[in-house]
């Protein structure tokens, strides 16, 4: 008999995607009961699905000792490393599409909140235009948080990344620009009257507003900061931008965010004994030959190589079409 590329396993065969949402949906109820009836099973139904992929692995995943059915260690490990495994699953699904169509059914950008978000909701629209398959999501990241989105898989397209260049071999990148941030403070700051340029000593006696890395595993990137600084954080750089405004801190803001608030009398920009800020921002995808690129990653490549798109996302110029 000729051996199938796919030969029987008891554990994957009890692995399914099924089990691992029948798992994920008990654990969010709290009870089997209560999952049941959001699922419209009869509770012995599901209890013994359970029962089946537990014997499979010869585990528990559920401590029944309560009412409330709590994961077990086993079962915390598997239902996130089930969530990795239902994403790589959708990951080939979409591969097999693209094949079949060259228009990949989702296409998800990570898009860092450094960059202006005026310019990129042009693209997005001139993109709609064309009437694509492709469904699109963005996603907004910041420091290192930009490429881990994509190199988890999480993203297609990171665009914004602070790194001189990605170290995963599966990642192609080019340069986006540079962009330059100067350091400001709200009219009200007490650092508005300070003496320049700003010693680093007076500003550590002052809150300084951060953009938080939105890594998800590690410790993430820090920018601009002093050791034993007050740190006001913030998710993303409106946000900073709107705490400054507010006096609630100090700090770097992009020079194209900051500008228009400098001219209008809304911050003060303070010269300061640190070096320039300036980052080299960079776009980023995982490589692929070009005829294997589907064609919403191929459009949007394009318009990044575009000198004038550049510009506009570090706040220079506007996008166009």
């Amino acid at each position: 008999m000729a051996k199938t590329p796919f030969p029987a396993n008891p554990v994957r065969d009890a692995l399914t995607p099924e089990a691992l949402s029948l798992i994920a949906a008990v654990h969010q109820a709290g009870s089997m009961a209560g999952a049941a009836r959001t699922l419209g099973l009869v509770p012995s139904a599901l209890t013994y699905r359970i029962r089946v992929v537990e014997d499979a692995l010869d585990v528990l995943l559920f401590d029944r000792s309560s009412r409330q059915a709590r994961l077990t260690a086993a079962g915390q490990e598997l239902l996130r490393e089930g969530g990795r495994l239902l994403v790589e699953l959708d990951a080939v699904a979409n591969r097999v599409k693209r094949v079949a169509t060259g228009w990949e059914p989702q296409l998800t950008l990570a898009v860092d909140s450094v960059l202006a978000q005026a310019p990129v909701m042009e693209l997005c629209e001139a993109f709609f235009a064309l009437a694509p398959p492709t469904r699109l999501k963005v996603r907004e990241e910041a420091l290192s948080g930009t490429l881990e989105a994509l190199s988890s898989g999480q993203a297609d397209l990171a665009i914004g990344v602070a790194l001189d260049s990605p170290t995963d071999r599966v990642v192609q990148s080019k340069p986006l620009g540079t962009i330059g941030f100067v350091f400001v403070v709200a009219p009200q700051h007490p650092l508005a009257r300070a003496a320049e340029p700003v010693s680093e000593e007076a500003m550590l006696l002052h809150r300084v507003v951060a953009v938080a890395d939105s890594i998800q595993r590690g410790r993430g990137m820090s920018v601009g900061l002093l050791k034993g600084q007050d740190i006001f954080t913030v998710p993303g750089m409106q946000y900073k931008l709107d705490a400054q405004l507010r006096g609630l801190g100090a700090g770097f803001l992009p020079e194209y965010l900051a500008r228009p608030h400098i001219e209008a009398g809304r911050l003060v920009q303070k010269k300061v004994e640190r070096a320039e800020r300036k980052m080299l921002l960079r776009y980023a995808w995982r490589s692929a030959a070009p005829a294997e690129e589907g064609r919403a990653l191929q459009w949007w490549l394009a318009q990044l190589a575009r000198p004038a798109t550049q510009k506009a996302l570090l706040g220079a110029a506007a996008a166009g079409g």
